[in-house]
């Protein structure tokens, strides 16, 4: 069996296990003193996370936030971004518009580039590096959850893949909407800072394998499960994809770089004090369930870069 077959979920098992340390969305440092240091990296590359259709500069855009969204789900503050890139031979504009994508990003989620490294390669590779510090009383863990608490998304589920599913239909320009949001997501930094500060939140991480994925981790790091209200999951109307609303799209798409969080029940006004939240379901024993007009297992399934095509990682 090849580690393509096993999956990535399973590889990134093994090598926690190996190493004895926590799955979260950043490593954590203990500084000595009130705050930790969190510390995250993310590897993209041009076949498998950036269609065709993208430009330079949003190549530059979505390797800064999808490293920095992991910054956010820790309740964190970031304060640098360091990027390395290996380079085919390309334009040098193309390489200035990347870079500039890069930055201005950084400059939006309140950080900047602080350094990096540059090296030739077949393939355009990118990896960032973000650093970011919390207070250690206000750190949001995947860990935490309790039964009876209560599921929360910010924003929309699905809008990135609808933008993917336009563009595999040829519909990129009747859909800007989901387009923009796939090669454009924007980090919840400062939605995952005020959470935090509110000290509701039981657990959390984001969303960007994929709801189900998601939830699927924070279960099985928890001890618990979930039920999932159909009816509510957050859904943008009137995508002009021609296909209606599709929870194939919340559940099983990523990109979207959404928070994923609990809360306890007597804390909800708390949370929504603190940003824009969907309570989409309540945390039970066992199992990862959908109700709507009947009650069935969500598949476990989103976007793995371990496989052909997919466009996202497990973080250590």
């Amino acid at each position: 069996m090849t580690i393509y077959e096993l999956g990535e979920t399973a590889v990134v098992r093994a090598i926690i296990r190996s190493l004895d340390i926590e799955f979260e969305d950043c490593a954590v440092i203990d500084l000595a003193d009130a705050e930790y240091l969190v510390a995250t990296t993310d590897m993209f590359h041009r076949a498998t996370d950036f269609p065709e259709e993208m430009s330079a500069w949003q190549i530059g855009w979505m390797t800064a936030a999808g490293t920095l969204s992991d910054i956010a789900a820790m309740g964190a503050r970031p304060f640098g971004l360091l990027v390395s890139i290996g380079l085919p031979d390309l334009p040098p504009a193309f390489v200035e518009s990347m870079i500039g994508g890069l930055s201005d990003c950084a400059h939006e989620c309140g950080t900047a580039i602080i350094g990096g490294d540059t090296d030739s390669h077949q393939e355009l590779t990118i990896t960032g590096t973000a650093l970011g510090c919390v207070r250690k009383d206000q750190i949001l863990r995947r860990r935490g959850a309790q039964v009876g608490d209560l599921v929360c998304v910010t924003g929309h589920l699905g809008t990135a893949g609808a933008g993917m599913r336009a563009l595999e239909l040829g519909l990129a320009t009747g859909d800007p909407v989901a387009v923009n949001k796939l090669f454009e997501p924007v980090p919840r930094i400062a939605e995952g800072i005020r959470l935090a500060e509110s000290k509701a939140v039981t657990s959390m991480m984001d969303n960007s394998d994929g709801l189900s994925e998601s939830l699927y981790q924070l279960a099985e790091v928890n001890g618990c499960g979930f039920t999932i209200h159909a009816d509510s999951l957050p859904m943008l109307s009137g995508l002009d994809l021609g296909l209606g609303p599709d929870l194939d799209l919340a559940l099983y798409t990523g990109g979207d770089f959404e928070l994923l969080f609990t809360v306890a029940p007597e804390r909800l006004v708390d949370a929504r004090n603190a940003c824009e939240l969907t309570v989409i379901g309540e945390a039970i024993s066992e199992g990862v369930f959908l109700e709507g007009d009947r009650t069935e297992e969500i598949e476990r399934k989103g976007y793995r870069s371990l496989r052909c095509q997919d466009a996202s990682s497990t973080d250590l």
